[in-house]
């Protein structure tokens, strides 16, 4: 299973300004290709602060490091500047990169968006990519989405911008992301099951999770009472989808006989 760490980069985060939603967006599109998103972190604007989580990232060996955000033109914008830290690399002009800048600048000036598509140096910052590194083209935004790859990992840095995230995920990134994944898939079931304190389904739930380890279950709680009522989310990955659907067919039916064995009834 490929292993995915995520930096969602940016002080308007961690200071309650913007609620991150692209950690949970990438969360998605990380499951439904077969991956797994074993951390998430949120450090500052700060070269050194974005540096030290890479590092640790590439530390525990992940295949896919994913940083959102601090691509722009203004100074707070070092997300680039801390992978070629990281990674012991220099920031340097790419063609690539400042050939996709002015393109979109020619193309927000023609439309009226902004006042001149002369570049300056706060466009073409946006350009400078540590070395090595290859620029994908942005279909919404200015700043290209930039990946680096290193010996057994890949670290891709798109905008932080969601509406920008999406397309380029959606859009010029998908090789690249078929390409780390391979062929994998994704499935999740869930059952509900009459139960009023949750501590009852936990002995089941631990027998059946140790008997079953390529599959993951939560139990998802809303309240105290006798006629309350509890989902268990049943979902696992797999090389193909028959795989999946058999790894979860066995534990959901391992599931229910040992809530049933507990006192626990399955939902109709």
């Amino acid at each position: 299973m490929i292993n995915v760490e995520i930096l969602t980069i940016g002080n308007e985060i961690l200071l309650g300004l913007v609620q991150d939603t692209n950690s949970n967006y990438l969360c998605r599109v990380v499951r439904g290709m077969g991956g797994r998103v074993r951390h998430i972190a949120t450090p500052r604007d700060e070269i050194e602060a974005i540096a030290d989580d890479i590092r640790a990232s590439l530390a525990r060996d992940s295949q896919l490091i994913i940083t959102c955000g601090g691509l722009g033109p203004t100074e707070d914008d070092v997300t680039l500047a801390a992978v070629a830290k990281a990674t012991s690399r220099e920031l340097a002009l790419n063609s690539v990169a400042q050939a996709l800048v002015e393109q979109r600048y020619r193309e927000l000036a023609s439309k009226g968006h902004v006042s001149s598509p002369t570049m300056n140096d706060a466009r073409l910052k946006m350009a400078r990519l540590p070395t090595d590194a290859r620029p994908i083209e942005n279909p919404v935004g200015a700043a290209p989405c930039v990946t680096l790859e290193l010996s057994g990992t890949k670290i891709v840095s798109p905008p932080g911008v969601p509406a920008e995230l999406k397309a380029i995920v959606e859009g010029p990134l998908k090789t690249l992301l078929a390409g780390v994944f391979g062929r994998g898939s994704y499935r999740e079931r869930e059952i509900t099951v009459e139960c009023g304190d949750e501590s009852r389904l936990a002995p089941a739930l631990g027998r059946v999770a140790a008997a079953h380890p390529e599959v993951y279950l939560k139990s998802r709680p809303n309240r105290f009472g006798p006629d309350e009522v509890f989902r268990i989310l049943i979902s696992s990955t797999a090389g193909t989808d028959e795989q999946a659907e058999q790894l979860i067919e066995s534990a959901q039916s391992d599931l229910i006989r040992s809530l049933k064995n507990s006192g626990v009834q399955k939902k109709p």
